[in-house]
């Protein structure tokens, strides 16, 4: 499946685009009220070898993942109650408010954060981690080898955790005795072999592991209204994330629940997403007029449109 954001027919990258987000307060369109799910916890069942069951694994990164189009053709039977395979086909976009938001494709600025990491030499031991908008989750899985000390996955379609972040993540842990000849290799589909071992430490890593669905808000509320709340995220990684303004609101309050008080967000994004009018910049400046983060640009890639990676935290966090 081709995977699309829905463009305005006078637009191109060539073009100003519009934007739902205007300078004056009374010139801004009306914000599309969309119905957001609710939040939900899912687990990994006792066997998890069912977990990797009708799944056809590849390889990006050093890191296995699940062939998505094999998933999206197990999906097309209308078995799973959000159905958001056939509704993205006969929408022709990936991006359905409300509805279905990108999950079933690993999107490039996911690379971009994923390189930054191990330049930056980010440290995850005995730290906990949230992969916000997880998709595939092959942010939280780089946590998970570097022995974060949790590890917990969100993602807005139910469908997306069942079928991809949990597989993944199963995966790895399953095969991480299992070296990956190169691992800057993202062509490299060879998939492992069909028996998958059982690792010895695969229990202590799936217990660090936690995975929701769901809007933001919500799963905030699920994760601090429960009777055992969760305590606050020493990093929150993301990427693509900010492609939609409306959602900036959501996006900027749930960060500043779950981030620890010296915690830090690296936020991957392209510059500016034409026809739906988010992008970096116009994030930067949301964040400014909050006044709750500082943000800085700690890493550009120039290559086609320019992507950037953001460090945010709280004004008044110690660096560490």
């Amino acid at each position: 499946m081709d995977f699309r954001f829905n463009f305005f027919p006078e637009e191109d990258e060539g073009t100003a685009p519009r934007s739902p987000k205007h300078e004056h307060e009374d010139d801004r369109l009306p914000e599309k009220k969309v119905c957001i799910k609710a939040a939900k916890e899912h687990y990994i069942p006792a066997d998890v070898n069912r977990v990797l069951e009708n799944k056809v694994l590849e390889t990006v990164s050093g890191l296995y993942y699940v062939n998505m189009s094999v998933v999206e053709l197990t999906c097309q039977d209308g078995t799973h109650e959000e159905d958001i395979v056939s509704k993205s086909v006969s929408s022709h976009s990936d991006l359905i408010p409300g509805v279905y938001e990108g999950g079933l494709k690993i999107w490039e600025c996911t690379y971009d954060l994923m390189d930054f990491l191990s330049e930056a030499e980010i440290q995850f031991a005995n730290k906990a981690v949230l992969d916000l908008g997880c998709g595939a989750g092959l942010l939280g899985i780089v946590a998970l080898r570097g022995n974060a000390e949790r590890v917990h996955f969100q993602d807005y379609n139910s469908t997306v955790i069942e079928e991809i972040t949990m597989p993944n993540v199963v995966a790895n842990c399953v095969n991480g005795s299992n070296k990956v000849d190169s691992e800057d290799d993202r062509k490299n589909t060879t998939p492992p072999s069909k028996r998958h071992k059982k690792s010895e430490c695969l229990p202590d890593k799936l217990s660090k592991c936690r995975f929701f669905s769901g809007g933001w808000s919500e799963v905030s509320q699920l994760l601090l209204g429960s009777s055992k709340p969760c305590s606050k995220y020493d990093l929150i990684l993301t990427s693509e994330t900010i492609y939609n303004p409306d959602y900036y609101g959501a996006l900027h309050d749930t960060l500043a629940q779950l981030l620890d008080k010296n915690g830090r967000v690296y936020l991957a994004s392209k510059v500016h997403y034409f026809g739906v009018g988010g992008g970096t910049y116009l994030f930067e400046k949301f964040i400014e007029e909050r006044k709750v983060f500082r943000s800085s640009i700690v890493k550009e890639v120039e290559e086609g449109l320019k992507r950037f990676v953001l460090e945010i935290a709280f004004k008044d966090s110690v660096y560490n």
